[in-house]
């Protein structure tokens, strides 16, 4: 375990990796967590067992639409993984300690990949809604890394390497979305807090500064795993697409619906994925 998880951060991955191997006894291969609107990623899944958020201790409860605030613990295409079927997010009163612990303990349990899904609002203008955005890399605008100081946790400050974003599970998502004949882009992902949706001149901004497509949650997320140096792939579902000078209300029910209809692209990728670790594991 990397030496910047500090006892009492570590006592939490401990407990949590001991409530689930009491349920569920297989060492899984990989990682998965469900964005916004993304249940259907898990239609292919063999569950074992459900493990709620609330039976672990020291885990944050989900309260965002369509989360459900859960680990399915299972097989895809053979493969044992760990899925979050439901994540939290800073607006929800959380620090970044308590965002990371479930990642921190997949990552315990020996996964070897983490895919981490979402729904976002696209800032590049070439971006249309439906598209799927393989992200190589994020801005991280939740500044502070909350949790790390105040409560003694996490340790020294969490830094990203610099290829956390996979390239070879990069270039295999792009693969497949050339072959299954659907749209992945590659772009940056800004993370912000929320939960308020962006202004005109913030979305100007995130473009200004390199943004493709923005959204809530994600970066907490891909910096646990970069502790634990777990290669990443990134996936971002276009719900919605930013126009500056011409803005639309952007509603979350809204979002929901349109990541529901675009998941089975996203699909296809994920089980690419476990497939390549089925070899290579």
């Amino acid at each position: 375990m990397t030496s910047s998880i500090r006892p009492k951060h570590r006592a939490a991955i401990d407990a949590g990796v001991e409530v689930v191997r009491r349920r569920w006894s297989v060492s899984p291969k990989f990682g998965l967590i469900l964005g916004t609107g993304l249940h259907r990623l898990v239609e292919g899944v063999e569950v074992d067992d459900t493990i709620d958020y609330g039976a672990i201790p020291s885990f944050p409860q989900s309260t965002a639409l369509s989360h459900h605030g859960r680990y399915l613990c299972g097989k895809l295409n053979g493969v044992p993984l760990l899925v979050m079927d439901g994540r939290c997010h800073f607006y929800e009163g959380y620090s970044a300690s308590t965002l990371m612990l479930p990642v921190h303990v997949m990552a315990a349990m020996g996964i070897q990949a983490l895919v981490v899904s979402n729904a976002a609002g696209g800032v590049n203008p070439l971006f249309s809604i439906g598209d799927l955005m393989v992200l190589s890399g994020h801005i991280n605008l939740m500044w502070s890394i909350r949790g790390t100081a105040d409560d003694g946790t996490i340790g020294r400050a969490v830094s990203p390497r610099p290829c956390v974003y996979a390239e070879s599970y990069r270039q295999l998502a792009l693969a497949v979305a050339r072959q299954h004949d659907f749209v992945a882009q590659q772009g940056v992902y800004v993370g912000v807090t929320g939960p308020t949706y962006e202004t005109r001149a913030e979305y100007r901004m995130f473009r200004q500064i390199g943004g493709d497509a923005v959204g809530m949650s994600t970066v907490p997320e891909v910096l646990a795993a970069s502790q634990f140096q777990i290669p990443v792939l990134g996936l971002s579902m276009i719900t919605n697409v930013a126009k500056p000078d011409a803005p639309e209300t952007v509603d979350a029910d809204e979002v929901v619906e349109a990541a529901r209809h675009c998941a089975p692209n996203m699909n296809q990728i994920v089980s690419a994925v476990a497939e390549k670790l089925g070899r290579i594991i």
